[in-house]
């Protein structure tokens, strides 16, 4: 049963991805998986440098990876590679992650800057689609635009999955948070717990062969925001 975990937006918190890669690598018990990340590594959270650090040297061979970008990440690449003012970064959370680094954005190492902008956009398998934030339900993939997928926020009554000529996907994201989720519906699963200001963290588990949510849910909690 090839099973595939998710593990939604960290935004810098290192100690709940430890926490997490531990439960993951215990359920898995050396049998092939995928693990799927949904972006927003940094910003808000105290260790932006320390989970990118530790993505960057994840040494599974029994995992397929899938590291995808989110809003926070491409802002924090823009900014670092002057296209965009410091002052939009710093106040969405961008204090915290430049203060990892030292608080000086010349001793950001450009390979973190590099490795943050070669995350792909979106992972997709036979029955869902992977996404930070979520997608144009009458778009193929291949047509989607970059923005929405890293920054649209769905109506919460809004069920919808993906359909657009490519076969029914549910569609597995965060972005949109909900501390007291996550918020499962019968085309979306949204996993964004807020979990940076909550320290409550949750993993989805999804059956390769099965179509639709997560078969089983796997909770990581560590200490709220001060």
């Amino acid at each position: 049963m090839p099973l595939t975990y998710v593990i939604p937006d960290l935004h810098g918190r290192r100690d709940l991805l430890d926490l997490a890669l531990v439960r993951i690598e215990s359920h898995l018990a050396g049998e092939p998986a995928t693990l799927v990340l949904l972006g927003d590594y940094v910003d808000k959270g105290p260790d932006s440098r320390g989970v990118i650090a530790r993505l960057r040297l994840i040494h599974a061979p029994a995992l397929r990876l899938a590291m995808l970008k989110g809003n926070h990440d491409a802002l924090m690449v823009a900014v670092l590679r002057g296209d965009m003012a410091v002052a939009n970064w710093l106040t969405k959370g961008g204090d915290t992650a430049l203060a990892s680094y030292g608080g000086d954005i010349a001793d950001v190492p450009v390979h973190d800057i590099d490795w943050l902008d070669a995350r792909p956009l979106w992972h997709m398998d036979e029955h869902r689609i992977y996404v930070h934030a979520g997608v144009d339900p009458a778009l193929p993939m291949a047509q989607q635009d970059p923005v929405l997928l890293m920054t649209k926020r769905y109506a919460d009554d809004d069920a919808s999955g993906h359909d657009a000529g490519e076969g029914a996907r549910h569609v597995v994201h965060g972005h949109d948070r909900h501390a007291d989720g996550p918020l499962l519906k019968q085309g979306r699963s949204n996993f964004d717990t807020y979990a940076w200001k909550t320290g409550r963290l949750v993993i989805g588990v999804f059956d390769d062969a099965l179509p639709g949510g997560p078969v089983e849910l796997i909770e990581i909690t560590g200490p709220p925001a001060p």
